[in-house]
């Protein structure tokens, strides 16, 4: 991994939502709407907030909602056109923020030029190995299934789309000019000042495809940053194999608001213990919220749980990621249907200034745990154990990772009282304790704490005793 990452604390944005952009894309003689200019005022307080860069959803010319890709090598015009992405870039660099895009490179959008000439009236063999092909009969991604609008795909019915969804035509990853293109894509927006790539649905891709892809693209930018979607499947096989830096955490991302909604801590002490066996291959990217999920304020069955999610995201290894409008603690609601998304896509507005006043706390909590991550850069390696752990109540304890870490199991012990190992932190350099309670009653850990001090809490006023939590509150110590 290229060292600037170890300091990286992205601002993920959707930006076709966070400018309001027009849901479909428009006529080919329609103005250009340089929308990206609305994102150089928030780059402040991005800053303000203590990200490091901007992750940006997909800016390239699309049909819809940007998934859809019909141009790589173009930005779309609802979003403006390379003049606007250059100043994007030039305002980033000057506030020593980074961006990295999000390449959608398993499939492409019906209008994408080369699906255009395989399936027009005198098909292009050369084209057509672009896609990949299913029996006409296959009934597990083919165009023939029912399309999003209703109508039947009934033209090529063997090309294969990205689960199901008849709009989106997945590519040949055997196909060397797939390959090439794909290299070429990439290459082009490094060269143009961004940092790293996003890698769409890379769980739907073979590993294979990214070593060859990477072999191209290193050479040009060797320091730049590659993290691929990994919603399921085993992820450090997957960037052994890939080459990839990293892939997304969805599993502790889930572990995170199930164990707080379910009065289950067992079940995030047991994802620590699978988090930190990747830690000793890979450094995955870690979230709360993105554009695919349902809000963290919106998923959380009791709103006081908002700051332990985020102390755990800010106290475990990993490079952090913050949705834009989590930091405000914005609602939303994944929908399984057409504009299922929109809810947590939202337009923001024009300035920082014009926000809601109630999301103040949110983003003050944010900035806080933000920080704490700053002064502590080492915690992207660290490995979490469980000192102790029930139902209700976890202290989870950090340290500088390193290959002879120790990993506490989480015990197996009864409801009110399972014990976990320490994973002998202690003596081993720097070292964060987390103290989460999600019960009823004020709560006193059974931990030692001599050396360390309070750092963040959510109480207003601490009763001094630093192991003695007030009932659904956290609290992070350091010995700094």
């Amino acid at each position: 991994m290229a060292s600037w990452v170890d300091h990286a604390i992205w601002w993920h944005v959707y930006p076709l939502g966070f400018t309001g952009a027009e849901s479909t894309a428009q006529p080919h003689d329609a103005p250009v709407r340089h929308r990206l200019r609305q994102l150089e005022p928030w780059l402040d307080y991005v800053l303000e907030l203590g990200c490091s860069g901007l992750m940006l959803g997909p800016v390239f010319a699309s049909e819809t909602h940007g998934y859809d890709t019909v141009d790589h090598f173009k930005i779309d015009p609802r979003l403006g056109d390379d003049e606007d992405f250059d100043r994007l870039i030039a305002a980033a660099r000057d506030r020593g923020l980074r961006i990295v895009l999000d390449g959608v490179f398993n499939h492409v959008g019906r209008g994408f030029p080369v699906f255009a000439r395989a399936t027009g009236p005198n098909p292009d063999p050369d084209a057509a190995r672009w896609f990949r092909r299913l029996p006409a009969n296959d009934a597990t991604g083919g165009a023939a299934d029912e399309a999003e609008d209703g109508a039947t795909g009934s033209v090529e019915p063997d090309y294969a789309t990205f689960e199901g969804h008849h709009r989106l035509v997945a590519l040949n990853h055997e196909e060397p000019a797939v390959l090439d293109h794909v290299a070429k894509v990439m290459i082009h927006w490094l060269d143009r000042g961004v940092s790293g790539w996003r890698l769409d649905a890379a769980y739907a891709m073979p590993a294979r495809f990214w070593h060859e892809v990477l072999a191209l693209v290193r050479p040009h930018h060797p320091d730049a940053w590659f993290v691929g979607e990994m919603i399921h499947g085993e992820y450090a096989a997957y960037v052994a194999e890939s080459g990839l830096d990293s892939v997304t955490e969805y599993e502790l991302w889930k572990a995170i608001w199930s164990s707080l909604n379910d009065g289950n801590l067992f079940e995030l002490a047991w994802t620590l213990k699978r988090h930190d066996d990747l830690l000793g291959d890979f450094t995955p990217l870690t979230f709360v919220g993105n554009h695919d999920v349902t809000r963290l304020a919106s998923r959380l069955a009791d709103e006081r749980h908002l700051g332990h999610a985020l102390a755990v995201l800010f106290t475990v290894g990993g490079v952090p990621s913050v949705y834009y409008g989590d930091e405000q603690a914005f609602r939303g609601i994944k929908e399984d249907r057409v504009g299922g998304d929109d809810e947590i896509r939202p337009a923001f507005p024009a300035r920082p200034d014009d926000l809601a006043p109630h999301g103040l706390p949110a983003y003050r909590l944010h900035q806080r745990l933000i920080a704490l991550r700053r002064r502590h850069p080492w915690l992207v390696r660290a490995r979490t154990t469980s000192e102790h752990l029930t139902n209700l109540t976890v202290a989870l304890t950090s340290t500088a990772g390193n290959d002879g870490a120790g990993n506490g199991e989480a015990g197996n012990g009864g409801v009110e009282n399972g014990e976990a190992g320490n994973g002998g932190g202690e003596g081993r350099g720097p070292r964060i304790v987390t103290l989460l309670n999600i019960g009823d009653e004020p709560y006193r850990f059974p931990v030692e704490t001599e050396g360390l001090t309070i750092e963040e809490t959510s109480a207003t006023s601490h009763p001094g005793d630093p192991a003695l939590v007030p009932a659904h509150g956290w609290t992070v110590l350091s010995d700094r």
